[in-house]
C-alpha cells in the first residue's frame, strides 16, 4: 500500500490543507521548483573519490514518495523473476548472469504505466489513515529500491550448492524443509554482519564500492532530464543505441557463432599438438592469445571490467600473469606433484595414473570416509592449476588481513572510537543523516535469532547436515572475523576475497570425514559473509541515492527471503525435471546442463570434507608444500608497506595491493583464461586509455554502456533460450565448437591413456 507520507511516516496528524499541498508536489509541473536544486559543491563537501564526484548527485528531495503500491509489484515481480533466470542459467556451461541492471531497465515503462493507469483516489480523506495508491509521478527513489528488491534475486543463493551436492553427486536424502532452513539461515544470518560493520563500511566516503556507479549513472540517465550536447548524444540515448547493439550482437556468440566466446588461433594452427592447444585453450589451457568477444564470458565471473577501477584491473591482470603463464607452466612442465599425468587445466580429482577417482568407492554406508577403501583406491591427485590456485587463496587469505592491518587500521580504529564529525562528513553523509537510521539492536537481534535457529536446524536434522551445534558457532566466529578486512578490500577495489577455503580448512581439521558438515560450514562462514558484502553494497546505493535506512532495510528483508525461496523451487524444480543433471558422462554430447560451479563446489567437499586437508595439504598429504603460500602472503603486503615508506614518491607503488595479485585467480575453476584476458583488455581501455584520454565521455558513458551491455545480452539470452533452447532447435557447424581444442585437456607424460586422448610418445 502506498503510503501518501514524507519519507517513511503516514500522514498521521497531518491536516488536509497540508496533505493536499504534498500531494500537489508529487504533480511534477508545481513540483519542479520545489525540489531542491543540484548547487556547486566544494572539494571539501563533495566525495573526495574522483570517480563518485563525477558520477553521483549532491541532492536529495525527502518529499518523494517510495513505499508505493508499484515499488513493491514490480520490487517482488522483479526479485523472482530474476531469482528464477539465474538459477536456471546457472546450471549451463556457460552460465548467464542476469544482473540487477537489467530489471533496472524493465521496470522504467511498467512503472509509468501504472502511475498513469492506477487510481488517485485518497482513501480516508481527512483521516488519520489516509491513504493514497498512486500519489504521483513514477520517481527516482522507487526505482531504486525496486532496484534493491531484483538485486535480491540476482545475487546467487550460494547455499543451493550443498542441497544440489547432496542430491546429484552424493546421491543423498535431503528433504525440501532441511534445504530451505540451510538457505534461509545463510543468507539472513549476513544481515547480522552488515549491520555491524555498515558505520565504517558505508558512511565514510572512502568506502565507494565501484559497482554502485554503474546503477547511479543509469538512474540519472533515466530520471534527470539534459540538453543534448553539440555533436553528441544524451545519456538517455546512448544507452537505448548500446543496448540495442548489445541485444542484436549476443545472437552471435548465443547462437549463430558460439566459437566467439574463445577464438583460440594457436589451436588452429596446430589441430594435432597437445602442447600447442594445452598453450592456446581459452576454456581448458593456459588461453595464450585467446580471445573471447562474448560479453557474458567476460563479464560472468569478475563482473563488468567497465566498473573495475585501473588499479584493481592492473592488480588482477599481475596475479593472472603470475598464475598461469609463470608459476602453472613451470610446475607442470617440471612435472611437479605428477603433473604430467593430469590435465594442465581442469577441476577434476584424478588417481596417480591420470583416470577419474571413484569418489563413491570410499564413502560408508554411514555418509562418512571408508579409511580402508581409501587406502585401496590410493590417494587423490588434482591438476597442477587446481593446487596453485589453492595456494594463491591462501596467500589472499593471510594478504587481506595483513593489508587491512598495515593499510586501513589506523582510520577503521579511529572510527571505531568515535562517531564521524559533521565536518569530517561528505556531502552524501551529510543528507542522509536527516533521515532517521535502522538501530543497531534489530541487527543484534535478527543475527542472534538466526543463530539461534542456525543451530537448532543443524542439530536435530544432523542425520542429512552433519554439522553439530558448535559448528554453527564456529563459522559465525570466522564470518564476523573476516567480514571487515573483506568489505574493507571489496568497497575499495570491486573485487570480493572469498574465505571459502579457509572455512573448508577449519572444519575440515577439526571435524574430518564428513563432507557435508564441511559445505554446511563454508557456507555458514563464507556464504554468509559474502551476503553481508551484498548487502553493505545496497546500502552504499541508498546512500547514494538518498533512501531512507529503514525503507531500505525492509526492501532488504523482503527481498531476500522472496529471492531464497524463488531459487530453491527452481533448483528443485530442475533436479525433477532434466534428467541426468550436471552428470558430464550421462548428459548427451552438447548439452549446456554440465553445472561447473556445482562441479568444483563438490570437488571442493571431498577434497576438505570427505578427505579432509590432512590427507592432501596435512602431513599425510601430497600437496603439504602449498601451505608455504600462507606465510608467503603475509609478508607480501608488509614489503609493499615497506616499500611506501622507503620511496615516498614513487606513486605507484601505493597501488599495489598484494591481496588483489594473490586473490586474481579465486574465481578460476570454473573460471577460465579467457574471461580474464579479455576482461583486462577492456578493463585496460575503460579505466586506462578511457578515462585519462576521454575523461568526458567516460563520466558520461563508461557506466551506462556497462549496463546496456548487460541488459541486451540478458535479453537476449531469455529470448534465444524460449524460442530455440526448449525446442531444442540447435545449429551445428565448424563454429558451434566455443573453444576448438579437443586435446587440450590431455595430460602429456608418457604412457598415461585417456579416453578420447592420444598416448604421447615424446
Amino acid at each position: 500500500m502506498a503510503q501518501a507520507s514524507n519519507r517513511d511516516t503516514s500522514m498521521a496528524g497531518v491536516s488536509e490543507e497540508q496533505a493536499g499541498a504534498m500531494r500537489m508536489r508529487w504533480d511534477p509541473e508545481i513540483t519542479a521548483p520545489l525540489i531542491q536544486k543540484k548547487k556547486d559543491a566544494g572539494p571539501d563537501e563533495n566525495s573526495p573519490i574522483e570517480q563518485v564526484a563525477l558520477t553521483v548527485p549532491v541532492t536529495d528531495d525527502p518529499a518523494l514518495p517510495v513505499l508505493t503500491l508499484r515499488m513493491w509489484i514490480l520490487g517482488a515481480l522483479a526479485c523472482v523473476v530474476l531469482s528464477f533466470l539465474n538459477q536456471f542459467f546457472r546450471y549451463r556451461q556457460e552460465p548467464l548472469k542476469v544482473t540487477a541492471v537489467s530489471a533496472q531497465i524493465a521496470v522504467v515503462p511498467l512503472g509509468h504505466l501504472m502511475a498513469s493507469v492506477i487510481t488517485k483516489r485518497v482513501f480516508f480523506k481527512g483521516r488519520r489513515w489516509e491513504f493514497t495508491l498512486n500519489p504521483g509521478p513514477f520517481n527516482v527513489k522507487e526505482h531504486v529500491l525496486i532496484t534493491i528488491f531484483a538485486n535480491s534475486g540476482a545475487g546467487n543463493v550460494d547455499a543451493i550448492y550443498v542441497v544440489n551436492a547432496v542430491k546429484i553427486f552424493y546421491r543423498k536424502n535431503m528433504t525440501f524443509v532441511v534445504a530451505l532452513m540451510v538457505v534461509v539461515t545463510t543468507q539472513v544470518m549476513g544481515f547480522g554482519w552488515a549491520g555491524l560493520f555498515r558505520r565504517l563500511l558505508v558512511e565514510p566516503a572512502q568506502m565507494w564500492w565501484p559497482q554502485n556507479l554503474v546503477h547511479v549513472s543509469l538512474f540519472r540517465a533515466l530520471h534527470e532530464e539534459e540538453e543534448r550536447p553539440r555533436g553528441g548524444l544524451t545519456r538517455n540515448k546512448f544507452f537505448y543505441i548500446a543496448f540495442i547493439c548489445s541485444f542484436a550482437y549476443y545472437a552471435f556468440p548465443g547462437y549463430l557463432f558460439p566459437m566467439l566466446t574463445s577464438l583460440s588461433w594457436l589451436c588452429w594452427l596446430f589441430p594435432g599438438s597437445i602442447l600447442a592447444q594445452q598453450l592456446g585453450s581459452g576454456l581448458h589451457g593456459l588461453g595464450i592469445g585467446a580471445l573471447g568477444f562474448d560479453w557474458s564470458s567476460i563479464s560472468s565471473y569478475l563482473g563488468s571490467p567497465l566498473a573495475s577501477p585501473w588499479f584493481a584491473t592492473a592488480n588482477i591482470a599481475i596475479g593472472f600473469v603470475l598464475v598461469m603463464y609463470v608459476i602453472t607452466p613451470l610446475v607442470y612442465w617440471l612435472d611437479i606433484y605428477k603433473a604430467k599425468n593430469f590435465p594442465i587445466f581442469s577441476d577434476g580429482l584424478f588417481t596417480s595414473r591420470g583416470q577419474e577417482y571413484n569418489i563413491t568407492a570410499i564413502i560408508d554406508p554411514n555418509f562418512h570416509i571408508d579409511l580402508d577403501a581409501y587406502q585401496r583406491e590410493g590417494p587423490l591427485y588434482i591438476s597442477t592449476l587446481f593446487a596453485i590456485v589453492y595456494g594463491f587463496n591462501f596467500a589472499c587469505l593471510s594478504a587481506t588481513v595483513v593489508h587491512v592491518l598495515l593499510f586501513h587500521g589506523r582510520k577503521l580504529w579511529q572510527q571505531s572510537k568515535s562517531a564521524l564529525q559533521d565536518e569530517r562528513m561528505d556531502v552524501h553523509m551529510k543528507l542522509m543523516r536527516t533521515y532517521k537510521q535502522v538501530p543497531e539492536w534489530w541487527f543484534i537481534c535478527i543475527l542472534l535469532i538466526n543463530i539461534t535457529a542456525a543451530m537448532f536446524t543443524y542439530e536435530h536434522y544432523n542425520d542429512q547436515l552433519q554439522l553439530p551445534w558448535w559448528g554453527v558457532l564456529l563459522a559465525c566466529g570466522v564470518a564476523f572475523l573476516f567480514t571487515l578486512p573483506v568489505g574493507v578490500i571489496t568497497a575499495t577495489t570491486n573485487q570480493t576475497p572469498g574465505l571459502n577455503v579457509i572455512s573448508e580448512y577449519i572444519i575440515g581439521y577439526v571435524y574430518p570425514g564428513y563432507p557435508v558438515a564441511n559445505m554446511c560450514f563454508k557456507e555458514l562462514g563464507q556464504m554468509s559473509l559474502k551476503q553481508g558484502i551484498i548487502f553493505l553494497q545496497d546500502f552504499k546505493l541508498g546512500h547514494y541515492m538518498k533512501i531512507p535506512p529503514r525503507t531500505m532495510f525492509m526492501a532488504q528483508v523482503v527481498g531476500t527471503l522472496l529471492s531464497v525461496l524463488a531459487h530453491l523451487v527452481t533448483s528443485w524444480w530442475l533436479m525433477g525435471t532434466i534428467p541426468d543433471l550436471c552428470n558430464r558422462d550421462l548428459l548427451p554430447p552438447g548439452s549446456p546442463w554440465t553445472c561447473p560451479s556445482d562441479h568444483v563446489f563438490y570437488d571442493a567437499s571431498v577434497i576438505w570434507g570427505l578427505i579432509g586437508p590432512r590427507r592432501i595439504f596435512g602431513d599425510l598429504g601430497y600437496y603439504s608444500s602449498v601451505n608455504w603460500f600462507f606465510l608467503a602472503g603475509a609478508l607480501a603486503p608488509v614489503l609493499v608497506w615497506l616499500a611506501q615508506k622507503a620511496f615516498p614518491d614513487q606513486q605507484w607503488i601505493k597501488l599495489v595491493t598484494m591481496p588483489l595479485i594473490f586473490g586474481a585467480t579465486i574465481n578460476m575453476l570454473p573460471a577460465t583464461a579467457v574471461n580474464y584476458t579479455s576482461w583486462i583488455i577492456v578493463g585496460f581501455i575503460s579505466g586506462f586509455v578511457a578515462y585519462r584520454r576521454y575523461r568526458e565521455w567516460w563520466r558520461r558513458h563508461n557506466y551506462l554502456l556497462s549496463g546496456a551491455l548487460d541488459t541486451g545480452l540478458a535479453f537476449m539470452a531469455v529470448l534465444l533460450f524460449l524460442c530455440l533452447g526448449m525446442h531444442k532447435i540447435d545449429l551445428n557447424w565448424w563454429g558451434s565448437d566455443p573453444d576448438g581444442c579437443p586435446l587440450a585437456s590431455c595430460p602429456t607424460a608418457q604412457g598415461i591413456a585417456v579416453k578420447s586422448c592420444p598416448v604421447p610418445t615424446m
